[in-house]
């Protein structure tokens, strides 16, 4: 990797870290370093580009739709705005915005998701893969309940159904107790990794989210 690439992911993190200063609800600096720092260790084991990965892995939040209220669009070009003071080749640019514009798993409960699987490179899976395995294991269960709480959401609440079917519709709007977001995410996730890295982690963290919800339920009840 040359300089020019080591100052780019350089104020790429000055940036991100800037822009997630008051964050809190597991869409932080941390998610972001965690996913970055795992992203990197897919990439050299798949030899994906180790520099748009990287770029790619710090940016993959900052557009987010949660952010702008739904608006995809406002969250594109927030991302292209900053990648324009990088001077990247315009190649590099729409492998980037590509990646950090399809990852999220809201994009996955599309009926309309037409992204081919062929569009879908192997820097794509390898940050794919490193975000979602964030929203598993044990950061994935605190993250839940960070965002859970942050929005005031119920831990659970035996009367509201789980809804492991539901639309990108539903999804975006829901309003559901934490708990359920396991079965609306994160139980999927270990079904959806593209490496065979991904895979192997996503094994272990699922088995842990299930022991989780095991004991959760057990608690519940009073069982134990």
């Amino acid at each position: 990797m040359n300089i020019n690439s080591v100052q780019a992911i350089d104020e790429t993190i000055s940036y991100v870290r800037d822009y997630f200063q008051c964050e809190s609800t597991g869409h932080d600096w941390w998610h972001t370093y965690r996913v970055w720092k795992l992203a990197k260790k897919i990439a050299l084991i798949e030899n994906a580009d180790l520099f748009v990965v990287e770029i790619s892995a710090l940016l993959h939040d900052v557009g987010d739709y949660k952010f702008f209220e739904g608006d995809e669009k406002k969250g594109r070009e927030k991302i292209q705005n900053f990648l324009k003071t990088l001077n990247l080749s315009r190649t590099i640019v729409e492998k980037i915005i590509f990646i950090c514009s399809n990852i999220s798993y809201m994009k996955t409960l599309s009926k309309n998701n037409n992204t081919d699987i062929k569009e879908k490179t192997i820097e794509f899976m390898v940050v794919s893969d490193a975000d979602k395995l964030d929203a598993m294991g044990a950061i994935g269960i605190a993250r839940t309940f960070t965002y859970g709480g942050y929005y005031h959401r119920p831990i659970y609440d035996p009367d509201i159904p789980l809804n492991p079917d539901i639309s990108q519709e539903e999804y975006i709007i829901t309003q559901a107790p934490s708990i359920n977001h396991f079965y609306e995410k994160l139980l999927k996730l270990k079904d959806m990794m593209y490496t065979d890295y991904g895979k192997k982690i996503a094994i272990e963290r699922h088995n842990f989210l299930m022991v989780y919800l095991e004991k959760f339920f057990s608690e519940w009840e009073g069982e134990k």
